[in-house]
């Protein structure tokens, strides 16, 4: 949860100015179509699993007609030469928190698909019943898990909105088959008790866990597991689990772990970013310097991607999930990118390509770190359309500068995004995120009001969690970081 002001009573965290509405102005307009055709040219293509050095993409209607050398076009298309230039599938983010802005910002930065991993289920049915009439084209596409499974007290209910819970096994068919009704595509399942952080707090239990995970397979949906520890992802793994919602920083990965994993068919998403962030490292500070990135990032999202979670009482290391990584590749298990934006140290977007980095930092060759971005999270989450540059696939494209397949980071300098054949118009977000730059140091040098010279937000006599100016307060505790 991001926020600009931070102030705590009596051990509750208030955050001001939560940007869950619009951050970027002027963008209401979007393409009315993607009836359109143009063929890109002489790119390198990686095609979410292979590499080949030279060849042509023909799109029609916002899907891909033809892949190969000297592919022939009618002649009226429009013609992109890509020379020097790589061609990817638009990049999947395997565990992202969708509100507000995040899927505008995600497009911008080559993430055409974003798999949410909790928000309210009105604002994913929302998103996708525009998707579904031909608008939000200025958008990332969404798949959503809306509400997460946990327990009363349990993660995910310290954020100010109301989560139905549950407590027992018996519960759980029912829970999964609400939100399914709601509109959730997959199932997320919260199984930590925070001990990996030095805290606790009410978790489910084992039993009811592999309950809610036995009813989302009932329904045919996929069950993922957020877990903080190595043991407890050993139990989600036990119990039946599809996927694995982060890693763990808290120890070494034991011997037997890959090959439990392995020997599962599980796949897991590390979330190095937030992991990195976990253990004290700001992970997404490099990025608001880097000069391919930093003229798209606004000042909210420069500002988070600069902050780390608290530091906590016990030993946590990126490390261990760096080296449980390179097990599970060696093991052959799918491995998929997924940022966990917009935590401490993320942003929607721009942190795919950190992940990316980290990734293959962990020992991941390059294109597999691209294809644990592309064609991997579609194959697992069962996306059949996207994930790959190939004949009847969606026309959600990536273009770079480079060769992201020797140089990982060539994936930030960015030539052009394209969802469902349309190409984002990332010049005008460019020009609106300036000026949001410029207002911001203004506003930094502008004169104190009158009547606010004590800087005082809130003096909170009234009991209330009123403001004299900004968006307002939103309760949440900080169990996070042991409050009460």
């Amino acid at each position: 949860m991001a926020c600009q002001s931070v102030a705590k009573i009596n051990g509750i965290m208030l955050c001001a100015s939560l940007f869950f509405g619009s951050c970027i102005p002027g963008f209401a307009q979007e393409p009315s179509a993607h009836a359109n055709s143009f063929v890109i040219r002489n790119a390198r293509i990686f095609d979410g699993n292979n590499v080949s050095s030279r060849g042509d993409v023909w799109v029609k209607d916002g899907y891909i007609k033809a892949v190969g050398k000297d592919v022939k076009a009618p002649a009226d298309s429009r013609v992109i030469d890509a020379t020097g230039d790589t061609l990817l599938p638009g990049f999947i983010d395997c565990h992202t928190h969708a509100w507000g802005d995040a899927l505008r910002e995600a497009l911008i930065f080559g993430v055409t698909t974003e798999l949410d991993m909790f928000t309210d289920p009105h604002y994913a049915a929302n998103v996708k019943e525009e998707e579904a009439s031909g608008k939000d084209l200025n958008l990332a596409d969404l798949r959503s898990a809306g509400y997460l499974a946990t327990t009363p007290g349990g993660h995910g209910t310290e954020y100010g909105i109301p989560v139905p819970t549950l407590t027992s096994p018996d519960e759980a068919q029912a829970w999964v088959d609400k939100r399914i009704a709601e509109g959730s595509d997959y199932i997320k399942i919260v199984y930590d008790d925070f001990r990996a952080y030095g805290g606790h707090r009410p978790t489910l239990s084992k039993e009811t866990m592999k309950a809610v995970i036995d009813a989302a397979h009932k329904r045919g949906k996929l069950a993922v597991v957020h877990i903080g520890d190595q043991q407890g992802a050993k139990d989600a793994i036990n119990v039946g689990v599809d996927g694995l919602a982060h890693l763990f920083a808290d120890s070494e990965p034991s011997t037997d772990f890959a090959p439990l994993v392995a020997g599962h068919h599980v796949f897991v998403v590390p979330t190095l970013t937030v992991l990195e962030g976990l253990s004290g490292t700001p992970s997404g500070e490099s990025l608001t310097t880097d000069p391919r990135l930093e003229p798209y990032l606004t000042p909210e999202e420069i500002t988070n991607l600069k902050r780390a979670f608290p530091k906590f009482p016990i030993h946590l290391s990126e490390k261990y999930a760096e080296d449980a990584v390179r097990e599970l590749m060696a093991a052959h298990v799918p491995v998929l990118a997924g940022t966990d934006s917009p935590n401490p140290g993320t942003s929607h977007g721009a942190s795919i390509h950190r992940e990316l980095e980290l990734l293959v930092r962990s020992g991941m060759t390059p294109e597999r770190a691209l294809a644990a971005a592309t064609s991997v999270p579609a194959k697992e989450f069962h996306l059949t359309d996207r994930g790959e540059i190939a004949l009847g696939k969606r026309a959600d494209l990536l273009l770079v500068k480079g060769d992201p397949t020797q140089e990982i980071a060539v994936t930030r300098d960015i030539v052009a995004v394209w969802k469902l054949g349309v190409q984002d118009d990332r010049e005008a977000y460019r020009a609106e995120v300036a000026k949001q730059k410029e207002q911001a140091e203004k506003a930094e040098s502008a004169p104190v009001p009158s009547g606010f010279e004590s800087g005082v937000i809130s003096d909170f006599e009234s009991g209330k969690p009123d403001a004299n100016f900004g968006s307002g307060w939103s309760v949440s505790t900080d169990s996070i970081a042991g409050g009460k």
